[in-house]
């Protein structure tokens, strides 16, 4: 299981890297929605993107079960001017990931990916796992969670990533 885990520390590592060199800034997440859409899609999963919000279901999912949500933003501000590295730029340094957005909230967002893609073709599971990465969290604006709720079944509660 230690090999595994170090597989999927490392491809986790890889998607938030990726992530921090997308600009993502709030209302406009085009890139980092695009490549969260293509990586699930090239895993398999279906997706379902609303705006900049990319939705998805576990493979065998049921209507008659309850709905756990795994949700959290890919969105972030500007870098501000007290910044001594550059933003897109990921770097490990002492085995920590430094780039924007990589703590708030790139690392829940990807921990909770790895997550829904762990569970996601499971046949035993007693609840559905949705997963949504939203758009403009930083603002609180319209074209984000609460635009994406109305394309996900009843939740019956959520893991939020923040």
């Amino acid at each position: 299981m230690d090999k595994q885990l170090d597989i999927w520390r490392q491809e986790a590592i890889s998607v938030l890297s990726e992530l921090i060199r997308l600009p993502s800034f709030s209302k406009d997440e085009w890139q980092t929605a695009s490549f969260l859409t293509k990586y699930l899609f090239d895993k398999g999963v279906e997706v379902t993107r609303v705006s900049n919000n990319v939705l998805a279901l576990n493979k065998h999912f049921d209507p008659a079960k309850p709905t756990i949500l795994l949700k959290s933003h890919h969105d972030t501000v500007k870098p501000n001017s007290a910044y001594t590295r550059d933003p897109f730029q990921p770097i490990v340094e002492e085995r920590k990931l430094y780039g924007l957005g990589s703590n708030d909230a790139g690392g829940c967002l990807v921990s909770l990916l790895m997550t829904f893609l762990h569970f996601y073709d499971r046949t035993d599971l007693t609840y559905n796992i949705a997963y949504a990465a939203t758009a403009e969290e930083e603002i609180s604006g319209v074209n984000g969670v609460q635009s994406a709720l109305p394309h996900l079944p009843p939740i019956l509660f959520a893991i939020v990533g923040e």
